[in-house]
Order: structure tokens, then C-alpha cells, then sequence
């Protein structure tokens, strides 16, 4: 089955927000010695994104970024690839493992971020600025990753755009949260955003940074640049409020080398809150605590014990990416690596 995600769909449908999982310890563990049973009979890696619920992390062989995972993927002995995660990461595995069988286990799993921008909108975006370089999240569709000049992870986006000379226009996509970051350390002002979200992220706000930053005030601040308190805190740092060293703008995988280093009693997290359970597993005597609770990707918890377990036992959903956009594609991708260590990913 082709996996299609609508590309008009910012929100997740109410529906898959419901919580699905595993409670009982005992029922966990049959749970995870069926998966791993079934993963052996199939020849398959499973792999789950930072943001998954903590039953399907904990089961999965390898859990971390979405870059990282596809990287894994594409070294991997395995002939199938499980991917619990959304479904541009999926397409991603697939890009960089075309020989090897990928399964999303809920074609439903979308992403507003990706889904902020189609490839025929990038390609009216550079007709009006011909010449210009086209840097891409990574978080975006094959598609669109075909039109674009070189990828970028939140980790790495300040040097990709730097590599870019000087006097050349860049198109950065799409997400607003992150070029604003770019600008600001880049100091570019031929730079031009494209007005993209992820809408767990936006709704991560300047205000409940502000209140909980100030309840905690010795608290260390995580802060994933998608986010739309990440200004807030850059503010916040300016003004003395928060003392500078303790506010962190760091990729998902910055976190977690953050995690494993800090000092800190306290640290307040501003991602999805899925991130927590690394967090908190990388440092067991460290409070980790969401700036905002709520902050839950309804699409990434579409994938539930119940969908991965079928995903292995029907071989559903399979992800595919034609061959001609599977390759300009990774061009785009292997651009972004020779640049430099792509670092945390997302």
C-alpha cells in the first residue's frame, strides 16, 4: 500500500489524539516479547522517533531523531524497516535504503510541518526568486525535498545557510521558528522564511515559558528552536531574568547530550512532550518538566501497540517514493552531510 498524507491537513483528526496504550507491567511485557518475536520472523528493525509513546520507545531497537533513525535505517542488516514515527520520516528511511522495505505502522501519521508547504508552492517560491538557493528542513516530504538545494536539521541549519555564499538569496522552508533562529544567528538579511509550523510546537508560547521559567528560577531551559517561545527565551536570557547560561535552544538530540550533562535539580523542556521519557531515562535524578503539558503530537501517537503489532504481523503500511524523486532527493540529503556532521537531527 502507498501511504498519502493530505496535504491540506494541518491538525491532526480529534480521534487520534485518544490515548491507546498498554498500563499493566505484565501486559507491556507480553506485549514487547510478541513484538520482538514477530520483528525476527520478519527480518525487521523497528525504529521510533523521540516523540512516540514510551511503550512503543522502549520496545523499538533504536529510538532518537528522524535523521538518525534513517541513517540507522539505512545501515541496517534488516530487510524491513518499521518506523514509528510520521510519515516524512518514513519516506526519508526509504530515500536512503530504496533497496529495503519501510512500513509506517498508521498511514494516518502526518505532519503539519510537512504538510505546511507542497512542492508545487516551493516551486512557485523559487520562480520568484530565481537563482536563489533552496536549504529545506529535513521535516518535509520527498517531494519536497526533490526541489531543494540541501537539507538542513535543526542542529546543523546556522552552518548549512552560512556555507551558502554571501551575495546569494536563500529559501528557507518551512518551518518560521527555525529561520527566525537562522537569521538571528546568521545575521542574513537575503534570507527569506516561509511562514510554515508545527502546530505542537507554535503552541508552545512566550507566556507559559515566561510564568514557569519564573516559578522555577534556578531551572535549566530546553528549547527546541521550532518552538514559538524560543524568542521568548532568547528575551528572557536578554533582559537578566533568566540568567544566560540556562537558557539551551537545542535540537532533540542536543537535549539529550544536555540531559546526560547537567547539573541542574530542575530542567524545563519546551518540545513535545514525548521527549521527556529520553530525557528522563538519560538522567533518572533530574526533574525534567514540559513548559507546556499539553504540548502532545496527535499524529505521532497514532502509533499504538495495537497498529505496530499488525504493521509486523500484515506488513502494512508500506511507504514508497518513486525512484526519480527518491533520487534528487538524496541528493539533497547528501548534500546536507558533506556540508558537516548533520549533529541531533530534528
Amino acid at each position: 500500500m502507498t501511504v498519502t498524507v493530505d496535504a491540506q491537513a494541518h491538525q491532526p483528526p480529534t480521534d487520534l489524539v485518544e490515548p491507546r496504550s498498554l498500563t499493566e507491567a505484565s501486559e507491556i511485557e507480553r506485549w514487547a516479547a510478541e513484538i520482538r518475536r514477530l520483528a525476527r520472523d520478519r527480518d525487521a528493525v523497528v525504529l521510533a522517533h523521540n516523540y512516540q509513546r514510551p511503550e512503543i520507545q522502549d520496545v523499538a531497537d533504536h529510538t532518537g531523531d528522524s535523521l538518525a533513525l534513517s541513517r540507522i535505517a539505512a545501515a541496517a542488516d534488516a530487510s524491513t524497516i518499521v518506523f514509528c514515527g510520521v510519515h516524512f520520516m518514513a519516506e526519508t528511511a526509504k530515500i536512503l535504503a530504496p533497496e529495503k522495505t519501510v512500513l509506517i505502522p498508521d498511514a494516518r501519521a502526518g505532519c503539519s510541518l510537512a504538510d505546511s508547504i507542497t512542492a508545487d508552492e516551493l516551486r512557485a517560491w523559487k520562480a520568484e526568486h530565481p537563482g536563489a538557493v533552496v536549504v529545506s528542513y529535513v521535516n518535509t516530504t520527498a517531494a519536497v525535498k526533490a526541489e531543494t538545494d540541501v537539507c538542513c536539521t535543526s542542529s546543523n541549519a546556522v552552518d548549512v545557510v552560512a556555507s551558502v555564499p554571501a551575495d546569494r538569496e536563500v529559501l528557507f522552508l518551512p518551518d518560521q521558528f527555525l529561520g527566525a533562529h537562522v537569521r538571528r544567528e546568521t545575521g542574513r538579511e537575503n534570507l527569506h522564511v516561509w511562514a510554515g509550523e508545527c502546530h505542537v510546537h507554535a503552541g508552545i508560547n512566550g507566556a507559559e515559558l515566561t510564568a514557569r521559567a519564573e516559578a522555577d528560577p534556578d531551572a535549566d531551559l530546553f528549547v527546541h528552536p521550532e518552538c514559538g517561545c524560543a524568542t521568548s527565551a532568547l528575551y528572557l536570557a536578554g533582559e537578566g531574568a533568566v540568567p544566560r547560561e540556562q537558557v539551551h535552544i537545542l535540537s532533540t538530540g542536543g537535549m539529550l547530550d544536555a540531559a546526560k550533562n547537567t547539573t541542574k535539580r530542575s530542567v524545563l523542556v519546551a518540545t513535545e512532550v514525548g521527549m521527556l521519557h529520553q530525557l528522563q531515562r538519560a538522567n533518572p535524578a533530574v526533574d525534567f518538566r514540559p513548559v507546556n503539558e499539553r504540548a502532545a503530537c496527535g499524529y505521532m501517537k497514532t502509533i499504538t501497540p495495537g497498529s505496530l503489532t499488525r504493521a509486523l504481523r500484515e506488513g502494512r503500511d508500506e511507504v514508497h517514493v518513486d525512484a526519480a524523486t527518491a533520487e534528487k532527493a538524496r541528493a539533497s540529503v547528501q548534500r546536507m552531510i558533506e556540508i558537516g556532521r548533520p549533529g541531533g537531527g530534528e
